[in-house]
């Protein structure tokens, strides 16, 4: 099992195809003061199954603050059908919305992936003491 696809947007909505509508990926939130709260944010992580995996996978992601502890968890599952050779492996595409994320502190804050035993860095998110963000470097 690999993770494909790992990011934090504005919104996220999936269609029957299995195709994914996406808003506003981030990586950075500024804040004025802290303890600062985030209203709401979606996290996506996209998952590729092997050829032996199948049934289901219970699942934990922890979001992280700077100095490692957890800060938020969300508990899950996911089914996964056997696939023949012939068609493509198996994919889980979860679309988490997250309301009312409080962040403690500046810094970097990680989603953490806990299945099949296994650990998975997911995105990361920097959290900036700042009024107003900062002009972006990059001209259109």
């Amino acid at each position: 099992m690999k993770l494909r696809l790992a990011f934090v947007c504005d919104g996220a909505n999936p269609d029957s195809e299995g195709r994914l509508d996406v808003k506003g990926i981030f990586h950075d939130l500024f804040a004025p003061g802290f303890p600062a709260k985030q209203e709401r944010m979606v996290l996506v992580l996209g998952f590729e199954w092997d050829r032996g995996d199948e049934g289901r996978y219970d699942f934990q992601v922890d979001l992280h603050n700077p100095d490692g502890t957890p800060s938020l968890t969300v508990q899950g599952h996911t089914d996964i059908d056997r696939r023949s050779p012939d068609r493509p492996p198996a994919r889980t595409q979860l679309t988490m919305p997250l309301e009312n994320v409080v962040f403690l502190k500046p810094g970097l804050y990680t989603f953490k992936v806990q299945i099949k035993g296994r650990t998975i860095d997911g995105p990361t998110i920097h959290l900036i003491e700042a009024e107003v963000p900062p002009e972006s470097p990059i001209q259109a």
